[in-house]
């Protein structure tokens, strides 16, 4: 073999080695790549499963108004909304949030819809249970509902047997060691065609109304919100959009469901009215949440 021809032997050597590093180096950047995705998906599940639809948190604010009469300064108000049972809340979820309530002992607590998930069988035996919690729940002035779309018998029994008054269409005159009042208005869902705004105020029809009476209006969906400004009320209190259960920073809910497509995010004013929307416990749509994890809400009431 000639000096030239093992030169290019040589060289051709060279060439298929490379070709063979170039191949390794690729195989080693694409099995990076899938373990980069892979670790992703699982911290990407891991969060939405496990940390954004069951660690719960919960959001505290004051509410100052003068027409808060002395006699309610100071008092702690609850809301909970969406529960969804038999999604990703069950009987583990829901005895944490009781305790979570019952520790801050709250004056009112009031709930906002969605019970069961419309899309869950729930049995006797749970239906038992989940009267038993929120029997458990303790408060000094009562505790109310109001329906969700979802709402059916099991959430008429749960909330008959547990305590709670349910508001649908209806309202309720709130005394506390006083004469002075508060008023409690209860809509049942607009979704359901069940919902009534007059007759849920039919107390400002009433003669020797008090017209300048602080006024707490309980509703599932909280774009009905805009029919109720109609009437009186300071702090409106509502459910259903969960926020969006998807929200990315700068952007906010990805997607909007029928009755929040106008108000899904937690907090609005409008006018003179406070609008806080829940972002709930359980999960609807997707069923995962991003950014948005469930909570109840924690009011103070104060008069200026």
């Amino acid at each position: 073999m000639t000096r030239e021809e093992l030169n290019q032997q040589k060289q051709n050597e060279i060439i298929q080695e490379e070709k063979r590093e170039k191949r390794k180096k690729i195989i080693i950047l694409g099995f990076k790549i899938v373990i980069m995705i892979v670790t992703g998906f699982l911290l990407f599940y891991t969060y939405t499963t496990y940390v954004s639809n069951t660690m719960m948190i919960v959001k505290e604010d004051r509410i100052k108004n003068d027409k808060i009469p002395s006699d309610f300064s100071g008092t702690k108000i609850i809301q909970f909304s969406d529960l969804h049972y038999g999604t990703t809340f069950f009987e583990k979820q829901l005895k944490k949030m009781v305790k979570e309530i019952n520790e801050r002992n709250p004056d009112l607590v009031l709930f906002t819809g969605d019970l069961i998930d419309k899309e869950y069988k729930v049995s006797s035996d749970e239906i038992e249970m989940i009267n038993k919690y929120l029997s458990r729940i303790k408060t000094k002035l009562g505790k109310y509902a109001v329906s969700g779309e979802e709402d059916g018998d099991e959430f008429t029994t749960i909330m008959n047997q547990s305590g709670f008054t349910i508001l649908n269409n209806n309202y309720e005159v709130i005394y506390n060691d006083g004469d002075e009042e508060i008023l409690l208005v209860g809509l049942d869902s607009n979704l359901s065609g069940r919902q009534d705004v007059n007759k849920a105020y039919e107390y400002f029809s009433l003669e020797g109304h008090n017209s300048n009476i602080y006024t707490i209006s309980l509703v599932h969906e909280p774009d009905s919100v805009d029919e109720m400004m109609l009437y009186n009320n300071d702090l409106v209190l509502a459910g259903h959009s969960h926020n969006g259960n998807i929200r990315i920073p700068f952007i906010g809910a990805l997607s909007k469901a029928e009755g929040s497509k106008k108000y899904d995010q937690e907090y609005y004013k409008i006018n003179n009215t406070k609008l806080y929307i829940s972002s709930g416990m359980g999960t609807n749509g997707p069923g995962f949440r991003l950014f948005c994890r469930p909570s109840i809400n924690f009011f103070r009431l104060e008069s200026k």
